[in-house]
């Protein structure tokens, strides 16, 4: 983003301090749940990093994989292991829980509502011959995106369970 100087470094201190912060909760905390949160603090701070750097694919791909998966799993793996010490005081739906529902449902619609009335954004997609050409692209970050889809998909895929097999392995490893 193009940000007047003393914008640009004020966010700079803040999304700085944000990740100092967030690194010393993961180190500090002696609950693991809040270590867990405190490491999808630093890597929002990151991804904040990225977007100031006008590097706005990378830090989408920051939030993606990181903070929406990689923490998540590492979030679900602490409370699964961890599971029998939260339970003791079990409240089945609070208001907080009602509040959050209203709002991710409103976010859902949302989402669908944009999704359904937004266009390709210039893409076309002509399939000849089993293969797919690309035209009118307008940077290099839609070429990444058509070629992490199409051509490097069975790779990641790959990794996702030879992740989960290992996340499982840890678990059953822990449980001993």
């Amino acid at each position: 983003m193009d940000l007047p100087g003393p914008i640009h470094d004020f966010l700079l201190v803040f999304f700085g301090s944000g990740l100092i912060l967030g690194g010393l909760g993961v180190i500090l905390f002696t609950n693991p749940i809040f270590s867990a949160f405190s490491l999808g603090l630093v890597l929002v701070c990151i991804s904040l990093f990225y977007i100031i750097a006008n590097s706005q694919f990378v830090a989408s791909a920051q939030l993606l994989i990181y903070v929406g998966a990689i923490n998540v799993l590492i979030i679900f793996a602490v409370m699964f292991i961890n599971g029998l010490e939260y339970d003791k005081n079990l409240r089945l739906f609070t208001l907080g829980d009602g509040m959050t529902l209203v709002i991710c449902t409103g976010i859902f619609f949302l989402l669908i509502t944009t999704i359904l009335n937004t266009s390709g954004y210039g893409i076309i997609w002509t399939t000849k011959l089993n293969q797919i050409l690309e035209q009118d692209l307008i940077n290099n970050s839609q070429q990444i995106g058509i070629h992490l889809s199409t051509d490097f998909f069975p790779p990641f895929e790959l990794i996702s369970i030879i992740l989960l097999v290992a996340l499982i392995g840890a678990i059953a490893v822990a449980r001993q």
